[in-house]
């Protein structure tokens, strides 16, 4: 998905795109875990849509459950998705963070192939161990 660490580094409108694209897939993500979050709690909790973003996205966002649950499916149904929540999370701030995480090392990896290169042949040779 990304380029090798010897080619260049890539051009910043390139860099841009690939952003957004991550963007775009960790948002999209983001959507589909509250739509399901939203869609448990309307369904199990009795809620309605607006309480039921407002406790999927309280949950996926880290902050705890708003309502009660009273069910055994709708306690569950809560713990599972507290679980997946967490989990989710930090992965989505992955997918959209890896581009700029790949672009400093990559830029490292660059600097330090052209100070080794610049060493050249009064470079001190290496004892074996």
């Amino acid at each position: 998905m990304f380029e090798h660490r010897l080619s260049p580094l890539l051009p910043w409108p390139a860099f841009r795109a690939r952003l957004a694209k991550t963007a775009a897939v960790g948002m999209g993500l983001i959507v589909l875990s509250l739509a399901i979050g939203m869609l448990g709690y309307h369904s199990l909790f009795g809620l309605g849509f607006a309480d039921s973003f407002m406790n999927a996205a309280m949950i996926l966002g880290g902050m705890g459950p708003v309502a009660e649950a009273k069910t055994n499916g709708a306690k569950i149904f809560a713990g599972l998705y507290a679980l997946y929540s967490g989990l989710a999370l930090i992965s989505f701030a992955g997918i959209m963070l890896s581009p700029v995480i790949h672009r400093f090392l990559h830029k490292f990896h660059l600097e330090a192939a052209k100070e080794s290169e610049g060493d050249g042949p009064e470079r001190a040779p290496r004892r074996r161990r």
